[in-house]
């Protein structure tokens, strides 16, 4: 309690006292006079000293001493940890780099070309982030020697320059700088405005459909409004006997080596609650690997002796990826008795009422071709590269799907987690192989022939995130070279379609144009080419509510869904930027039909059931190594390359395109440090700095 004011007129010529806050809970304030204090007055708040009003103590004064000494010395401490922390995390990361740099593992040694594809095309795009580089480091060291010497041309002065009269190093430097200035304001400036301008059209316009989708989600829970079914299933005694509300229902599990999930994917859907004669399991096994074949088959058969309607299919002719796994298991002459059917990847782990809560929906409703529940993560807590992961996709299904759902009863379907009519497959054409997003492809063509969708927010599947930069680079470049190839194709379908007007223009403008094609566009045009330059070329201007505004209001718009991820919000923001080159590069290939938009790597698995069991899993392969590592090593001695394959897969690398776009911007920003342009310049520099940590892959899983 603070002393009255008349007390604190009367002794201000004692001295000025000191305020001390103490970090132990039992002591807060201490008050302690000047040593000129003949009556030694102390008043101490604090649960030690409720009751200070009872006048001086002796040893008052030795007593604040030893407090102020124990707080300097807690301060002290908490200083020392905290330069520890830093020194053992600078120490870290310096020695992930040197052995980054010093295995020589590039992005380029882990690529699958075709070998049609001449190495030239492959390094294009890294050859032009390179020019760009190049061209940057010479202008920056132009701008620098400008600097220092005072030449500060401006566009209106530039008009009126001579050439110097002095001839010498002095005359040649201030003559090149001079028709420098000249050139970028005659014919660079004006393209590069034009773009840029183009770019921030582009930005406000994908700004608007994000705030457009939020408002929609915020006018839904405001309501209440969510999909309700009709009429709920029949009771427990219909479950076990199977009467007529449970419809036939088949359950698919394609898989492709992934021995790390494939037991938790199979129980999780042996225990649906559903009648054992309304269902059928079907693991549709794509694995070249004669051990995972045998452990998945194993599998099987150990649940069809404990009674579950469960068959194991193996293709000896993997043709068409996913697609045509599905395709092939489609064909089976027991499918025509079923009338839905539900898709797990190998990774998902439904909860035993998943169907109870999906399939109701389409009882009564026969317009209903597919019910999809959103994903769950058990490791999103792993690391930072799959924290950002959880915000995006939280966003892209509370927002995107579930409001595209609501309001217009379609969104690309996501591979997994849903239920399919299975007469709305067989209308729309069946599973194809033409692209690389099989899921989206059965989608489009299901809306064409006006099949409506629903998205269930509340039903969750869980599944797990890539915790590698590696595997989630890949996914990301299937999921972004997959929808060109598919706009491509289902273009004219789509003119030709029988849907409205407006379907048309929401799935041509919206959902490809504007989601798939402007989105990393500009994204990667206007953040990594655009800024960087303008920071050269001054004439040419970006506004600072462009870099930082919008961007950060999008962002906090993104990140509302994981509300506590908030404190991600920035680590996310620039990391949606540095993946803008991957998306980017996957965009065009997938628009220009490139070799690389024809890829397929399935996504590396860990194998986590759960959210607690991240010790467990990592003693469990810790023995594993140990077991194998014999048998490995004689296997390599005798040339297997299956083993060697086994020992080689898990590494970090080197991403060079990430790499040469750091040292860009971080030139960029030492160019903007110049004209002073502060908001630029921390934008640059941060943005910098995060591509530089993508680039050496520290960020997602380490691997010593």
């Amino acid at each position: 309690m603070a002393p009255p004011l008349g007390w604190w007129n009367e002794e201000a010529h004692r001295g000025t006292p000191v305020i001390v806050k103490m970090e132990n809970p039992n002591w807060s304030i201490a008050e302690i006079s000047s040593p000129d204090d003949d009556d030694e007055c102390v008043m101490v708040a604090g649960e030690e000293f409720a009751a200070a009003g009872g006048g001086a103590r002796k040893g008052a004064r030795g007593r604040n001493a030893k407090q102020i000494t124990w707080v300097l010395l807690l301060k002290a401490h908490r200083a020392a940890g905290c330069l520890t922390s830093l020194a053992s995390a600078t120490v870290g990361v310096a020695s992930a780099v040197r052995r980054r740099v010093a295995s020589g593992r590039t992005d380029s040694d882990a690529a699958v070309f075709s070998p049609e594809e001449s190495p030239l095309l492959r390094s294009r795009f890294y050859s032009c982030i390179k020019a760009f580089l190049c061209l940057s480091v010479v202008l920056l060291g132009l701008e620098v020697a400008a600097y220092l010497k005072g030449w500060h041309l401006g566009a209106a002065e530039t008009k009126h320059l001579l050439l110097p009269s002095s001839l010498g190093v002095r005359g040649l430097l201030e003559s090149l700088y001079g028709g420098w200035v000249r050139f970028r304001v005659e014919y660079i400036a004006p393209p590069l405005q034009f773009l840029a301008d183009a770019c921030v059209i582009l930005f406000l316009i994908q700004s608007a459909d994000r705030l457009i989708l939020c408002l929609g989600c915020f006018w839904m829970r405001f309501k209440g409004i969510k999909p309700i079914p009709k009429s709920a299933m029949g009771t427990s005694k219909d479950l076990e006997s199977g009467g007529e509300d449970y419809p036939m229902v088949l359950v698919q599990i394609p898989m492709c080596n992934e021995k790390e999930v494939y037991q938790q994917s199979i129980a999780a859907v042996c225990n649906l609650d559903w009648p054992k004669s309304n269902i059928l399991i079907q693991v549709l096994d794509d694995s070249d690997d004669p051990t995972t074949q045998a452990l998945i088959k194993e599998e099987v058969e150990k649940w069809q002796q404990n009674g579950a309607r469960i068959v194991y299919r193996h293709r000896v002719v993997r043709d068409g990826y996913k697609a045509g796994n599905l395709k092939s298991a489609m064909n089976c002459s027991y499918v025509k008795d079923y009338e839905f059917v539900t898709i797990f990847d190998a990774d998902f782990k439904p909860l035993p009422d998943f169907l109870n809560r999906t399939v109701p929906h389409f009882k009564d409703n026969e317009e209903l071709g597919l019910v999809q529940a959103r994903w769950s993560f058990v490791n999103k807590d792993e690391n930072l590269l799959t924290r950002l992961q959880n915000i995006n996709l939280c966003f892209h299904f509370e927002v995107e799907q579930q409001v595209n759902g609501a309001f217009i009863n379609f969104f690309g379907f996501n591979g997994t987690a849903g239920v399919w009519r299975i007469k709305a497959l067989e209308d729309a054409g069946g599973w194809l192989e033409r692209t690389t997003v099989e899921d989206m492809d059965i989608a489009v063509r299901a809306h064409l022939k006006g099949w409506k969708f629903i998205f269930l927010n509340d039903v969750e599947c869980q599944c797990e995130l890539p915790e590698s930069y590696e595997a989630y680079r890949k996914q990301q470049h299937r999921w972004h070279s997959g929808p060109m190839q598919l706009f491509r194709l289902s273009l004219p379908d789509i003119l030709r379609s029988k849907i409205g007007f407006w379907k048309k223009s929401n799935l041509i403008f919206l959902f490809f144009l504007l989601r798939k094609l402007i989105l990393p566009f500009y994204s990667f045009t206007l953040f990594c080419i655009v800024l960087p330059l303008t920071m050269f070329v001054p004439e040419a201007e970006l506004p600072a509510w462009v870099v930082c505004y919008i961007p950060a209001t999008m962002s906090f718009l993104s990140i509302l869904p994981a509300a506590t991820s908030f404190p991600f919000i920035v680590p996310y923001l620039l990391f949606e930027n540095t993946m803008s080159v991957t998306k980017f590069n996957a965009m065009i290939s997938g628009l220009f039909q490139l070799a690389s938009a024809y890829e397929w790597v399935v996504t590396k698995k860990s194998g986590r059931s759960s959210e607690g069991d991240l010790i467990s899993l990592a003693k469990k392969e810790l023995k594993q190594q140990r077991h194998a590592s014999v048998p490995n090593l004689e296997a390599t001695a005798n040339g297997n390359p299956q083993h060697e394959r086994e020992m080689k897969r898990k590494h970090n690398r080197i991403y060079r395109k990430e790499l040469a776009l750091a040292f860009l911007l971080l030139t960029a920003s030492a160019r903007s440090l110049l004209s002073a342009q502060g908001i630029h310049f921390y934008f640059l520099l941060f943005q910098g700095i995060s591509f530089l940590l993508v680039g050496l892959d520290l960020i997602g899983e380490q691997v010593d």
